[in-house]
């Protein structure tokens, strides 16, 4: 028997890129940074945040949803499969990449509700609008 599952949480770093292939189903990437917070040991040293990038692949349902609701700073959960890959770069290189390829996903930035949508809309709109006399509306 065998375990394969990684599971992180984490922020966007960027908006999801999102295709759809043959037959209409979708694919979604994404590249989630997940940071170790910096501490300081006994003797005084101060060891930074640290910082690591994962390459998260969707499918389906799974990248509908990202498409739709995910954005660039949003924090989420994700379940999946750790995979690596290899190809051939134009320089003839060969290069390893590795994905997770998610199987569960769950949103953890909290959605505005809609008086906090209204609030915010309202404070963008200027208190005490000048009149142009020369606008036509």
């Amino acid at each position: 028997m065998s375990l394969n599952k990684a599971m992180l949480i984490g922020n966007l770093g960027a908006d999801p890129e999102v295709r759809y292939i043959e037959n209409g189903v979708c694919t979604a990437t994404i590249r989630l940074a997940t940071t170790q917070k910096g501490y300081t040991l006994p003797n005084g040293t101060s060891v930074p945040d640290r910082t690591e990038w994962h390459r998260i692949i969707l499918w389906n349902k799974l990248a509908e949803v990202v498409e739709k609701y995910v954005h660039k700073g949003d924090k989420l959960y994700i379940e999946g499969e750790i995979r690596t890959r290899n190809y051939v770069d134009s320089k003839g290189i060969t290069r390893y990449v590795t994905e997770i390829w998610a199987s569960n996903m769950e949103m953890l930035t909290p959605k505005p509700n809609n008086a906090e949508v209204a609030a915010s809309n309202a404070a963008a709109q200027p208190a005490n609008p000048v009149s142009d006399p020369d606008r036509p509306f």
